[in-house]
């Protein structure tokens, strides 16, 4: 995890909050780095994590993760997380055989919806009853990233279906967190696109927002990140707050200043 993250959002593995839905966007760069933020946090937090990986494969994140402190391949063997390879599902499903079970197996039925996948995820976070609960302190998906199901087909419709699902079983019944990341393409015509966006955007209590830089590539200064609280939680007179920072990411830390007060600039 970023520990200047942390700071910006106030919030700490040994106090995190319960029961958030956070929106995490990238636009016209890589906002990965918010996701291997949020999982090694979660799982230094000792919460159990469902990871349903759709962009990249368990290596990937493993490499990454063990830069920032976390053994992936430890946390999985011993129960703190349940990865869902859905990259590897898809070529499965697509170039496999049908009989084979899979994550993803929706795509080779009529009916695209994600009934299966909540299955999966409900299994995996919903405490078995033999103290599997009481070693963890709470439940937390992790999707990366949404968009992928969309150009899969997905309609934007079942994507909602199954967060709103998500949300009502991890953050309402179980006091859990979702965190979900989605690939804003800012194009007017992508409707799909937009209709998840707005929708997430309104159902989230957290969200943020990764942007490349108007002026095109920098060595020094990899983009600003936009962070806007919402929801009840907040006072009445600040229900939306929103900052601005500049980042810049390093091998295994990303460093955050505010707009124009890059080291490198000044």
């Amino acid at each position: 995890m970023f520990p200047e993250l942390n700071n910006l959002l106030n919030v700490s593995p040994e106090k995190p909050e319960q029961g958030t839905f956070t929106l995490l966007c990238n636009n016209k760069t890589d906002g990965s780095f918010l996701v291997h933020h949020f999982l090694s946090f979660y799982l230094k937090a000792n919460c159990k994590v469902c990871f349903v990986a759709l962009l990249q494969s368990f290596s990937h994140y493993n490499i990454v993760g063990q830069k920032l402190g976390v053994n992936l391949i430890a946390a999985r063997d011993r129960g703190q997380l349940v990865f869902l390879e859905g990259l590897k599902s898809t070529v499965e499903i697509l170039f496999g055989s049908e009989e084979q079970p899979n994550t993803l197996k929706f795509f080779r039925e009529s009916d695209t919806d994600l009934k299966s996948l909540f299955e999966l995820v409900h299994k995996a976070l919903t405490p078995s009853g033999d103290g599997d609960a009481a070693s963890w302190k709470f439940p937390v998906l992790l999707v990366d990233d949404l968009s992928v199901l969309l150009s899969l087909g997905v309609r934007a419709v079942a994507v909602l279906d199954f967060i709103q699902s998500c949300r009502a079983t991890v953050c309402w019944q179980l006091k859990g967190n979702v965190v979900a990341l989605v690939h804003d393409s800012d194009k007017t015509e992508d409707e799909e696109n937009a209709l998840l966006m707005n929708a997430l955007g309104h159902q989230s209590s957290l969200i943020l927002r990764a942007e490349g830089l108007l002026t095109g590539f920098c060595k020094d200064v990899h983009g600003q990140l936009k962070i806007l609280w919402r929801g009840l939680q907040q006072p009445k007179a600040e229900q939306t707050r929103s900052l601005i920072y500049q980042y810049k990411i390093q091998d295994k830390n990303v460093t955050f200043f505010a707009k124009g007060l890059s080291p490198a600039v000044l």
